[in-house]
């Protein structure tokens, strides 16, 4: 007995790397680093496979109460195992990555024990991403590849009883949501799953049976959620202040608190009106030039309006966006090339249309290949309007995502924002993969908000452009403001629309897109805000160190140099 416990003592030692007293800080952490993120992987297939790990491509993550249990005991022994190393002792690199591991280690305990999203969000259980992860890049032979879809599907019902098992009166919002995706994910797998199969056609017959048995337990789950869940989906979406705090914290990773940031938010927004009315009115006066009366010029919101209905005259339709975005991608790229801005990557990214499994959500994203990845592309991702919307519906919505606009959201989400930032952050190393696998969302969002007015400020698109530009910045401001406004103070839609099409300049359809995903995804709108507030920081002190007139590659390749950590890391890494 006492060998086998002795036994037992060394096995736990070696997998929480504190018992060998001649180690240093920097081992003891990344041996435990290493340890964590080994086992990770492991428990979260899925999330394996996004990174580029394919050691677990045909396994699927455990979605029981006992799996939730057993993702609480990991995530503690491991953040107690991290009290007990001095992290004044790491190294500077390791420092930063303690800190990030600290943090992701009590959010996601805060998630399990406090906000328990298994027990009231549908949209935890959509398993379209674990199929479509496995079919997007072709980072292994597609036989392969489908193999490990076909384990992945025989996985798939016990996923789907375990949503019925576990949640309880979900909001309304979330589970009419999740109805929506659904027909997506069965889309995926009994269609698009076609073409793949095509290429392999000796696999033909044994998918047969697993594809129809996952197509109908998904038919079956959307009949549920329907059918029973719906009806009893009367729980309030919103968090409250103690729990929106607390999660706005380790979202964030910002010292600035919820009021610090409302407060600067709302002056933002009154200085951005100013500029955008600024940029406005010479191209108001051009456009209409028999207006002279001095108190219609004089009026902020009837000038820009005015403006931005004009360039909203130039739009693109379902047919034309993707193309139209595919040559602004190019331009773009030209425009930073000739600048000299920062350091051009070398992988490939692609404009794709949005997966249907996807959409409800946002309007497009950045989806770069995991850091471990090998040769991954990277796809900027556009969605059409949905099916079912109206004619004037859709209207709306590219009248909001104009030819001008979409130059901007094109510099967000490719170059040089996302697309750039993230192909910079896979080249980095250090020790550990603490800062790989824990990215920041504050430093993403903000950089590619930062990106946006960067463009603008070397003179891209003209003032037409950078009307977009004040817009898009009035919009990242808003967010923070009706962000917390909902979760916390029991801000209305209609309250929320009327800020956002009056004070914003919104469409009515991308106003209601918004407060949808506001309802859906508490804090992630604020990281826009935040992030771009502290990268406009972060180059104030980079050039009161270094002088105004500061080479802007290098300062930037300094910036994106650092993988993708919050902000005041970067900060502190620079030394500024």
């Amino acid at each position: 007995m006492k060998q086998i416990l002795q036994i037992t003592v060394a096995i736990a030692c070696i997998m929480l790397t504190s018992c060998t007293p001649r180690q240093t800080a920097d081992q003891k952490f990344e041996g435990l680093a290493k340890n964590y993120i080994e086992k990770l992987m492991e428990m979260k297939p899925e999330w394996a496979t996004g990174l580029g790990d394919h050691r677990f491509d045909s396994r699927l993550s455990d979605y029981s109460l006992a799996g939730v249990d057993a993702d609480r005991t990991f995530n503690r022994s491991y953040l107690d195992s991290l009290s007990g190393i001095d992290v004044n002792q790491l190294s500077p690199a390791n420092k930063i990555d303690f800190k990030i591991m600290r943090t992701n280690l009590e959010s996601w305990l805060f998630q399990i024990d406090t906000l328990k999203e298994y027990e009231w969000n549908p949209l935890a259980y959509n398993v379209g991403g674990a199929i479509y992860g496995l079919l997007a890049r072709e980072f292994a032979p597609v036989k392969e590849r489908l193999l490990s879809v076909k384990a992945r599907l025989k996985g798939l019902p016990t996923i789907l009883a375990a949503a019925k098992a576990n949640l309880k009166n979900p909001p309304k919002i979330h589970t009419e949501t999740a109805i929506r995706q659904n027909p997506g994910t069965v889309s995926l797998i009994r269609d698009e799953l076609k073409t793949y199969l095509d290429q392999v056609p000796e696999l033909k017959d044994e998918f047969a049976p697993v594809q129809a048995e996952a197509v109908k337990a998904l038919e079956d789950y959307g009949q549920w959620l329907e059918k029973e869940l719906l009806p009893k989906a009367t729980g309030d979406f919103r968090l409250g202040e103690q729990k929106y705090k607390r999660k706005l914290y380790y979202s964030l990773e910002s010292d600035l608190t919820k009021e610090d940031i409302l407060k600067s938010a709302e002056a933002d927004l009154k200085a951005t009106q100013a500029m955008l009315y600024e940029t406005a009115l010479p191209l108001f006066k051009k456009v209409f030039p028999r207006v002279t009366d001095a108190k219609k010029l004089a009026d902020e919101k009837i000038v820009i309006k005015a403006v931005l209905d004009k360039l909203a005259e130039t739009r693109p339709t379902n047919a034309t966006i993707v193309d139209l975005a595919k040559e602004y991608l190019q331009k773009t790229t030209d425009f930073v090339r000739a600048n000299n801005l920062m350091s051009m990557p070398v992988e490939p990214v692609k404009v794709i249309v949005m997966p249907e499994y996807q959409r409800g959500v946002a309007v497009a994203y950045c989806d770069p290949p995991g850091p471990l990845e090998k040769n991954g592309e990277t796809f900027y991702s556009i969605s059409p309007t949905p099916t079912d919307w109206s004619k004037e519906r859709v209207e709306s919505f590219f009248r909001e995502y104009n030819n001008y606009m979409l130059q901007n959201l094109t510099i967000h989400e490719a170059m040089p924002g996302h697309y750039m930032q993230l192909a910079h952050a896979n080249t980095f190393k250090a020790p550990t993969m603490v800062r790989a696998i824990f990215s920041s969302g504050t430093f993403v969002e903000g950089w590619a908000t930062y990106a946006e007015q960067l463009m603008v400020e070397k003179g891209y698109g003209g003032p037409e452009v950078k009307m977009q530009q004040l817009k898009m910045r009035l919009r990242l401001i808003i967010n923070s403001i009706i962000d917390q406004k909902i979760h916390t103070a029991g801000m209305t839609e209609k309250e929320a629309l009327d800020l956002m099409m009056t004070a914003g300049f919104q469409e009515e359809g991308e106003a209601a897109g918004k407060w949808r995903r506001a309802c859906l995804t508490s804090t992630q709108l604020s990281t826009y805000y935040v992030g771009n507030t502290e990268l406009n920081r972060l180059r104030n002190a980079y050039e009161a160190k270094h002088g105004s007139n500061v080479d802007m590659k290098v300062m930037h390749d300094a910036i994106l140099s650092l993988g993708s950590p919050a902000p005041k890391y970067v900060k502190e890494a620079l030394g500024l």
